[in-house]
């Protein structure tokens, strides 16, 4: 059984690779009604371009989407939801090696155990290119939450943190930081990586502003788990937090708890926000805050030792054109994912309970 879908309500399927001649996604479950085209994506898309900048991958892509289904005088129909985005900037022969040995740290292993071969084109459906499609679908979600804002930003690189945030700063650079001391010194760290032949990893934070109380479930469909099961399908990531997560676990019961007051409208006003905005499984109302782990990039120049698809010794430099890290054009998939969670949970919560 292979899984391509995501979502209960509000669900998308993502298809194609990324030395395909394109790739796309399906939406199901999106209410009629909605203002929809092709400009309203494509911002988004944008934003997760490849070769905006020397500190990502080179690959030239336009990523335009094309509205296939599911849209008729500009607005959704309640059916299936089609786009599509073509790939025009492939070079398969930059991957002759990868197909003769596999990249440590890669998919390329796990794929060949699994299928019995693999597509070594990019990675194929393991590549980051795939992300694309995520970002397309979660445009569409945003319109289906638009009383709900939401922010990502790269928090670290290669282990050097931010320590001041001015959100007006994540649009001015290119590593979406929020702090513009950051990105001075992630400039040079990402240069050095870079042309040394290596990769760095990332941490990019994200938060939801305008959740209304109530939204998630009990148990299993648990608002935390479904975020942290969306930020662990990105390709590259390899932690997720919610609220202070782990650094919770140092604290006492009063220091994490989330008082509260009586609201000037009723609902209570909280005084901290150490559960992330979620307790139960369900929002509190407060501020949605995911934080996000991702690897170094694997297709390095660096020679490291690997085997070849029949056993032997060896090692394996990947050339063609690589993010040196990952977690920069991770930003808006984040967001993405995201949005897709919190339009398929508010359709969920419709559902029950009106």
């Amino acid at each position: 059984m292979s899984y391509n879908t995501f979502g209960r309500v509000f669900r998308f399927t993502t298809w194609g690779e990324s030395h395909g001649p394109a790739l796309g996604v399906v939406i199901d479950g999106c209410p009629p009604g909605i203002a929809l085209s092709e400009a309203d994506i494509q911002p988004w898309l944008d934003k997760r371009r490849p070769g905006t900048s020397r500190f990502t991958t080179q690959r030239r892509e336009p990523d335009e989407v094309r509205i296939l289904s599911g849209v008729f005088d500009g607005r959704t129909t309640g059916t299936p939801i089609s786009l599509l985005i073509e790939n025009v900037d492939q070079r398969s022969k930059d991957y002759s090696n990868v197909a003769l040995a596999y990249r440590p740290g890669h998919a390329d292993y796990a794929y060949d155990a699994k299928y019995g071969f693999r597509d070594h084109r990019g990675g194929g459906r393991s590549s980051a290119r795939e992300t694309a499609a995520r970002v397309a679908a979660g445009a569409v979600a945003r319109l289906v939450i638009p009383e709900v804002t939401i922010t990502g930003w790269v928090e670290a690189i290669g282990g050097d943190s931010a320590t001041g945030f001015d959100a007006s700063q994540i649009g001015e650079n290119p590593f979406f930081a929020a702090d513009a001391e950051a990105a001075v010194r992630w400039e040079a760290l990402v240069d050095s990586a870079r042309k040394s032949g290596s990769s760095l990893g990332a941490v990019v934070a994200c938060e939801a502003t305008g959740v209304p109380a109530g939204w998630g479930a009990p148990l299993y469909a648990k608002l935390d788990a479904e975020l942290a099961a969306a930020a662990m399908s990105i390709n590259a990531v390899k932690g997720v937090e919610i609220g202070d997560g782990f650094a919770a676990a140092a604290l006492t019961g009063e220091a994490n708890a989330d008082p509260m007051r009586p609201g000037a409208d009723g609902a209570p006003e909280f005084l901290a926000n150490h559960a992330g905005g979620i307790a139960g499984g369900i929002s509190t109302g407060q501020p949605v805050r995911l934080r996000v782990a991702f690897k170094p990039t694997s297709s390095i120049l660096t020679p490291v030792p690997t085997i070849s698809n029949t056993g032997e010794a060896t090692e394996i430099a990947t050339r063609g054109r690589h993010d040196p890290c990952v977690g920069i054009r991770g930003v808006p998939v984040v967001e993405a994912m995201m949005a897709l969670v919190l339009a398929d949970q508010k359709l969920l919560h419709r559902a029950q309970c009106g």
